[in-house]
């Protein structure tokens, strides 16, 4: 059944229907949409595995944008009360940001902590995109080529 949903979604949507999926899985985490699965099978299926990175790691890191938000709006909120800590996220993201950012997009946990961290620490936005986007762009490429290679299993097996 999933399958099917799938196979629907991306010959019906292309690589915009991996854009949109990419966006709303990483918007939130109530929408508990299978985007690794789909990002396998995507290549599996013949398209691009450059494609589906590309437009995966944009709707991702566009996505995140919710948490960075969250955590930029709770700086306002936190300012007074916890304002050393404050200063502390601020300090580590100003040293450490960018390559933190990226790494963190790559690993495979809940990313949405680093993103509020990020809004929290007031890193500027662009910086955030960029380093979340490579992050996820190689995320993705590797999933995509395991998917590519993927597809050759059967004719391996009937051997």
């Amino acid at each position: 059944m999933l399958e099917m949903v799938i196979n629907f979604l991306l010959k019906s949507f292309g690589y915009f229907g991996i854009f949109l999926i990419s966006l709303a899985s990483a918007s939130t985490i109530f929408l508990p949409a299978p985007l690794y699965l789909i990002i396998v099978l995507s290549s599996t299926y013949g398209m691009n595995p450059l494609l589906v990175a590309l437009f995966s790691g944009l709707g991702m890191s566009l996505g995140e944008l919710t948490s960075y938000f969250i955590g930029l709006g709770g700086n306002k909120l936190l300012e007074k009360k916890y304002k050393k800590s404050i200063k502390k996220f601020e300090r580590f993201f100003k040293k450490y940001g960018f390559a933190a950012i990226s790494v963190a997009a790559f690993l495979p946990f809940l990313f949405d902590i680093v993103g509020i961290s990020a809004g929290i620490g007031r890193y500027e936005i662009k910086k955030f995109l960029v380093a979340t986007f490579i992050g996820k762009f190689f995320k993705a490429l590797l999933l995509a080529l395991l998917g590519f290679e993927l597809r050759w299993l059967p004719y391996y097996l009937s051997y």
